[in-house]
């Protein structure tokens, strides 16, 4: 097994209670730091999965609302899900003036399946965090006969190799064991063609429809540690141990790179018939 497969794996093992409160500490770092979905993309997904005006969208785990608000923008029809309340509140801030929006305070493995009411199942960086045994099951139940598993991904965002292995030495100075490899465009390309592969292996959807556009965008070290702080390797350390991290990071930042970070990764969609 793969090692991407295995961190993902780490996900979806965690207890439900503990997924419910597990971004509490950084909703508002993650809402503020977190990449948005392109709006090219977004049209792409619309025309693939060929949504109608009145085509309901189911979508799990919505955080904050960033992509719920790319879909309820267009006027669709919306139950998100998601488990942390915070989360919850923040989502329902930004989804507040589109009425066909309800966010809903549960877990994908709690929510109650309403069969053949949704045109799409929709994870926005989220599917990794339900079971496989339980996702691929409950989506094709809630689907259409004609509907479709969308997933969308923001890779992970990272700086040139160069800039990388300089910041790699400020992780090996205080906190080795969250070193990021670098992964670049290829890495990532086959990171998402395995993402594409345990959908199919299901055996519930067809093998999915899928584009990804290179994105490039420029963090400044506060947003930029923000952004960190939202990734579940950083909210587990020991909060000393990252204090010093970003301590260090920062001022290699500052001084080396003047204050700003250009960093680059892949966005994607994979659209899954259901069988």
């Amino acid at each position: 097994m793969s090692n991407w497969v295995e961190v993902l794996n780490q996900y979806s093992k965690k207890d439900l209670e503990e997924r419910k409160v597990w971004y509490s500490p950084v909703v508002e770092m993650y809402d503020r730091a977190r990449p948005r979905y392109l709006a090219a993309l977004i049209d792409r997904v619309v025309e693939v999965a060929q949504l109608a005006p009145q085509s309901k969208i189911l979508e799990v785990g919505c955080g904050s609302g960033i992509a719920t608000v790319d879909f309820a923008r267009l006027g669709y029809s919306i139950d998100a899900v998601e488990p942390n309340l915070e989360f919850c509140r923040l989502a329902e801030q930004h989804c507040s003036s589109y009425p066909k929006v309800r966010i809903i305070p549960q877990t994908f493995e709690e929510w109650q399946v309403e069969p053949g009411e949704f045109q799409i199942v929709l994870a926005a960086n989220a599917w990794h965090w339900i079971a496989s045994d339980i996702k691929y099951v409950k989506a094709s139940e809630a689907l259409q006969n004609n509907g479709a598993l969308v997933l969308l991904w923001n890779m992970s965002l990272e700086p040139t190799y160069e800039i990388h292995q300089v910041l790699d030495r400020v992780y090996q100075q205080f906190a080795p064991l969250v070193a990021p490899k670098y992964e670049g465009k290829e890495t990532q390309e086959e990171i998402l063609q395995g993402l594409g592969k345990l959908i199919s292996d299901s055996g519930l959807f067809e093998a999915p429809v899928q584009e990804s556009i290179e994105c490039e965008q420029t963090y400044e070290v506060d947003r930029y540690l923000e952004l960190l702080s939202s990734y579940s390797q950083y909210i587990a350390l020991e909060p000393t141990t990252r204090e010093a991290l970003f301590a260090g990071l920062r001022e290699t930042i500052i001084q080396q790179f003047g204050g700003k970070l250009r960093l680059f990764n892949l966005a994607a969609y994979q659209i899954s018939k259901k069988r």
